[in-house]
């Protein structure tokens, strides 16, 4: 397989070296500060809206642990062999058959981004502007934007120092927040009885799954540069961990304050400037490592170097950012049913095909159609059957279509 040869300094078209390889600590927090992202907090809020304490806390740990096995397999494949989730998508899918989940995450990851940059600017214009107009709205999402967008093409090895900021600070907040509402609430189990119960527990538990399977999905670009030893206990602590104390933080205060913006959740306990700082740091952070995860998959669809692509999903998460901020529950549910089968079928190709995972090593086809009909059945059997939780769904479909066409077709060479 013939890549183009760029100034590769972020390793997009080439396995990360082992002298490039980070230890345990290093990339704990480099995926914490990727996880504890603050639109977590707002599903964890979502959450206590609709279930009781006991729905909660099932929701919270069938999830995640759901996640967490996700993320520590695909993580798992990505440190072994060092390749990105697009490099892996060439040996799972072919070389052309890549570019259906390149496209896939290009555009979710771009999606959390746009997301992201409204999480920020909304309550930040409705705190210190509120009669200012649309264009006010607008501006400040564009500088948000800009500044995000400059950050990560000038790379993301500041990450890891970002993250030693950010996490600590969002969980000394989150913390805080918790433990006040707990005490002026009258305990755990009185805060959650004001829940209006209009959640299902299959449907809550597809909340938690679909509040990070994106980022899950992308695991491989940052788990690469993990020692192989390390890398799925880091990478399952980091997921599960996370998720779960951003789960707890927004639904615990959501539900004392009555509210589901976790930001306003936070103005209302008093909290408003440090909200402010925190959530920004925590924003960015986060936004810094989609828009990332994004030109490498944008990169992989044109052949063009990272750099450009960064200038490119920017402006469309930019401009998107609105829409995606008012529609935030249905993008869960689309990215739900529908990353999940390339996780899926990355772990099963990886463990039937690993000569093709070798240094030099290749998908033997150019579209590897097994693995494209599993995403496809998948996806849509996530989306259209309304039993079950849909990830699990999507990803038992997925995998039959993959191993049925798999062994169906003539044996691929490495």
């Amino acid at each position: 397989m013939s890549e183009p040869q760029h100034n590769d300094t972020d390793y997009a078209f080439s396995a990360v070296p082992a002298s490039e390889r980070k230890g345990f600590w290093s990339m704990l927090l480099i995926l914490l500060g990727f996880t504890i992202f603050s639109a977590s907090m707002w599903t964890g809020a979502k959450l206590a809206e609709g279930l009781d304490l006991r729905g909660f806390l099932l929701a919270v740990g069938i999830g995640g642990a759901i996640l967490g096995a996700y993320t520590g397999a695909l993580g798992y494949i990505g440190a072994k062999t060092g390749l990105n989730f697009d490099l892996l998508c060439h040996r799972a899918f072919g070389p052309k058959g890549s570019y259906l989940p390149s496209a896939m995450i290009s555009l979710t990851q771009i999606g959390w981004t746009g997301v992201g940059f409204a999480m920020f600017a909304y309550p930040i214009q409705k705190l210190f502007l509120p009669d200012a107009g649309p264009m006010a709205l607008w501006g400040m999402i564009i500088a948000i934007g800009v500044a995000t967008t400059l950050s990560t093409y000038y790379g993301v090895k500041g990450l890891e120092i970002v993250s030693w900021i950010s996490v600590p600070l969002i969980a000394v907040l989150g913390c805080y927040a918790m433990g006040k509402a707990i005490h002026e609430g009258g305990g755990m189990v009185a805060i959650f009885d004001k829940s209006t119960g209009g959640l299902s527990l299959l449907a809550a538990v597809g909340m938690v799954i679909g509040s990070f399977v994106s980022g899950g999905t992308a695991t491989p670009n940052f788990v690469r540069f993990a020692r192989p030893n390390a890398a799925i206990w880091t990478t399952v602590i980091a997921f599960f961990l996370g998720n779960t104390l951003m789960f707890f933080f927004g639904g615990v205060a959501g539900a004392y304050t009555g509210k589901d913006d976790i930001f306003f959740v936070m103005a209302a306990m008093g909290l408003t400037i440090p909200a402010i700082l925190v959530l920004g740091a925590n924003i960015w952070t986060t936004n810094d490592v989609a828009l990332y995860t994004g030109s490498l998959g944008l990169s992989n669809l044109t052949k063009a170097q990272k750099r450009p692509m960064v200038l490119v999903a920017g402006a469309l998460a930019t401009v998107f950012a609105l829409w995606l901020y008012n529609n935030f529950c249905n993008w869960l549910t689309l990215l739900n049913a529908t990353l999940p089968p390339v996780g899926a079928i990355l772990v099963l190709d990886y463990f039937r095909h690993k000569d093709h995972y070798a240094e030099n090593g290749s998908a033997g086809r150019q579209i590897n159609w097994g693995s494209v009909v599993g995403v496809i059945g998948g996806a849509t059997a996530g989306n259209l059957v309304h039993w079950g939780i849909p990830a699990i769904t999507a990803m038992a479909i997925a995998a039959v279509c993959y191993l049925a066409t798999d062994i169906l077709l003539p044996a691929r060479k490495a």
